[in-house]
């Protein structure tokens, strides 16, 4: 049995979500900003699951039509085949999310959806009254410049939520993401990866299980796992199939902070991870590290200002980082920030910068990979 299925990420993350997916294999249909559509099997909902490193969740598109009213969104619903999915005893809340649409209430949206879902599957089943008592199914819709887009969540808890990080500093980045800088900044076996502003160790984590081949989902369980139309032997078989992809590897990483509590805290998540041997988790000022004779990539996610420390502290911390990380050259330096002049501050324009998200907060990632000492 084919699906659409569509994978959704951060935005800026699209590019490298779409080469993981050409990756497994599979045939892309489209991108738009935030999710990438592609064609897949009951095996590819197992696999994108539990594969994909910068998606935050996967769908399968039941269909989509266009919704200028609420006759049109009901009728546009109601034609889809539902029960193709959802027996007469499961459950199927609704939620979703409308962009540039003349159909912008979310409530009324939720409430004419469920509607037509329930009068589609009664044609099918002969019944008025459905007691969502089965196995659920988390209805999900998705309104642009009013095309409606009808999906079901395979995955329940976002992706982005390995499991490996059951607690965190009080401004964690979100895994997806540190995954994305960390793969930016081309880690390879020769060169020591250091994050020194490391927090609970997330970019470090994230760098160490690409470079070992820890596929990001193969320890936590998913939505679909309880579909019917996805036996249990595919989940069996690719989690097999990840794990025999586990390897060992050279490859070091340093993961540092002021704050010794984010030592222990980095220290703790890297071995949840299973790459314990491969980060070292020490403590250290940001502003005084050093590692003669050693070739490294510096990939950090610092205060902001936003969240943690004040603007002038931040500030402050940036010229300070500027001066240092410099002395450093011929190291390449990777730093994520939401401060707009940034690069004034570190007192160096970025060879290259790349707008990413940090949740809801727009940043830039400024990165610093040619071998020169000129000042800003």
């Amino acid at each position: 049995m084919k699906f659409q299925l569509v994978a959704t990420c951060l935005f800026g993350l699209e590019h490298l979500l779409g080469e993981e997916i050409d990756a497994l294999g599979y045939e892309r249909i489209s991108t738009i900003d935030g999710r990438v559509t592609f064609l897949g099997d009951a095996e590819a909902v197992a696999l994108s699951n539990v594969f994909l490193r910068y998606a935050e969740r996967v769908f399968i598109k039941v269909g989509s039509f266009r919704a200028e009213s609420f006759e049109e969104l009901f009728e546009g619903t109601r034609a889809l085949p539902w029960s193709d999915f959802i027996g007469k005893a499961d459950a199927f809340p609704v939620k979703g999310h409308s962009i540039r649409s003349k159909l912008f209430s979310i409530p009324d949206c939720q409430a004419i959806i469920k509607k037509a879902i329930v009068r589609s599957m009664s044609e099918r089943y002969g019944i008025s009254v459905f007691p969502e008592t089965g196995v659920k199914y988390q209805i999900e819709f998705f309104i642009l410049n009013d095309e409606a887009a009808l999906m079901i969540d395979t995955s329940g808890t976002p992706l982005h939520k390995r499991g490996y990080r059951k607690e965190s500093n009080s401004a964690p980045i979100r895994e997806t993401l540190a995954a994305a800088i960390a793969a930016i900044s081309r880690p390879r076996e020769e060169v020591l990866l250091w994050d020194p502003m490391c927090g609970s160790g997330t970019i470090a984590i994230e760098a160490a299980m690409k470079m070992r081949g820890i596929a990001p989902g193969v320890s936590r369980s998913f939505a679909a796992e309880a579909f019917p139309f996805i036996r249990r032997d595919i989940w069996k078989s690719v989690r097999e199939e990840a794990r025999d992809g586990e390897h060992k590897s050279d490859f070091q990483v340093y993961a540092s902070d002021i704050v010794s509590s984010s030592v222990a805290l980095t220290a703790r998540n890297a071995k949840a991870a299973g790459v314990a041997d491969t980060v070292r988790a020490f403590e250290c000022d940001a502003r005084k590290i050093s590692a003669p004779g050693r070739r490294a990539t510096i990939v950090t996610n610092p205060p902001y200002g936003e969240r943690m420390g004040s603007l002038r502290e931040v500030e402050a911390l940036y010229r300070e980082l500027g001066v240092h990380f410099r002395s450093l050259a011929p190291w390449q330096v990777y730093i994520i920030t939401s401060h707009p002049t940034f690069e004034k501050l570190y007192g160096k324009r970025a060879d290259k910068i790349r707008r990413l998200y940090n949740g809801m907060l727009e940043c830039r990632l400024y990165q610093y990979f040619k071998n020169d000492r000129t000042k800003f």
